[in-house]
Order: structure tokens, then C-alpha cells, then sequence
């Protein structure tokens, strides 16, 4: 199945398409911070801000280190 996914992605790329996730901007970026530094949870500021849970994961974490 996943063999399959994968072989799929040729055509599309031949045609021309993105495959690459979306970037959010840095504005956005910044609200997260200020968002999760004032105690909000993932989920919602996830929600809030229209983006998925893994992307404010990973805010996060760069916020630590």
C-alpha cells in the first residue's frame, strides 16, 4: 500500500505539482509563541490558528531549544 502511495507521487511531480508541506508565515509563528507561552494548550492554539497539532509540536520544541 504504501509502495503504492509512493509510485503515485511520480506522475504528480512530473506534472508539475507541489509535494512539499505548506509553510505558515512568520506572523503566525509568532502568535503561536505568544500563545503557547501564556499556558494554552496544543490542541487549541492548534485549532485557533487553523494549522495542525504537529506544526505547534514543533514551535514548541524549537521554543526550548
Amino acid at each position: 500500500m504504501i509502495q503504492q502511495r509512493v509510485t503515485g507521487l511520480a506522475p504528480a511531480k512530473a506534472q508539475g505539482k507541489r509535494l512539499e508541506s505548506r509553510t505558515i508565515d512568520a506572523k503566525t509563528e509568532w502568535a503561536i509563541c505568544q500563545a503557547l507561552g501564556s499556558g494554552q494548550g496544543i490542541l487549541k492554539t492548534a485549532a485557533q490558528f487553523g494549522v495542525g497539532s504537529g506544526t505547534v509540536q514543533r514551535i514548541k520544541a524549537q521554543m526550548r531549544g
